[in-house]
């Protein structure tokens, strides 16, 4: 079996060569999508409503999410695994600080998110890391923190390998996720399915979560 480390390298290296056309394809998207905007817009208030520190979008890609995030008036920052769109989003946003990095280490120290957005970032975590990345998230949340994890959602079936266009994924039974977090320190505030609009080929979870 692979470790993190190369499964890491893989995903970082598939983003690279499809940075160009994953940037242009996912620009503008949240404009057609009014229930992943209202997640956003709960997930913000909740933080806003808290101490308003800094939120961190991770698997941030070109930019869009944060920026989006940005415009409701958090104070963001972007990380992502990929050199090449973190140098998309940079000179997208400019605005806005950006950096490369991995979510199963974190650059910030305990406890100094206010908030993280992780936007179908986890669904290219092996189902046996994901832990790790929940007791990560905890790590750099303040209590209290909140956080949003946007996935690939199974219904009636158990975790499952997802065809994705860039690198492998994993489809997510919504209630298996929320166990794990619950475990990892989390408490579940809320929850979002969508159906697969034209162009998806699953439903999408939403879960907004609450470090206790």
């Amino acid at each position: 079996m692979s470790s993190i480390d190369d499964r890491l390298a893989v995903t970082a290296a598939a983003y690279d060569a499809f940075s160009a056309r994953y940037a242009e394809f996912v620009t503008g998207e949240l404009d057609a999508l009014p229930l992943d905007r209202a997640v956003l817009a709960a997930f913000a208030e909740h933080v806003r409503a808290g101490e308003g520190s800094l939120v961190a979008d991770l698997g941030c890609g070109q930019g869009r999410i944060a920026a989006h995030l940005a415009g409701l008036g958090l104070d963001v920052t972007g990380l992502d695994l990929s050199p090449a769109l973190i140098e998309i989003a940079r000179a997208t946003y400019p605005a806005l600080r950006f950096e490369t990095g991995s979510m199963h280490a974190l650059p910030w120290g305990d406890a100094t998110l206010g908030g993280i957005v992780s936007w179908y970032s986890v669904i290219h975590a092996a189902p046996g890391d994901m832990p790790g990345y929940f007791a990560e998230f905890g790590r750099v949340l303040k209590p209290g923190g909140y956080l949003l994890a946007a996935f690939f959602e199974a219904v009636n079936e158990p975790v499952t390998a997802h065809g994705h266009a860039v690198t492998p994924a994993y489809r997510w039974p919504v209630d298996a996720l929320a166990a794990l977090a619950g475990e990892a320190g989390f408490t579940e505030v809320g929850r979002m399915s969508r159906e697969p609009r034209d162009g998806e080929r699953c439903r999408r979870g939403h879960l907004l979560l609450r470090r206790r």
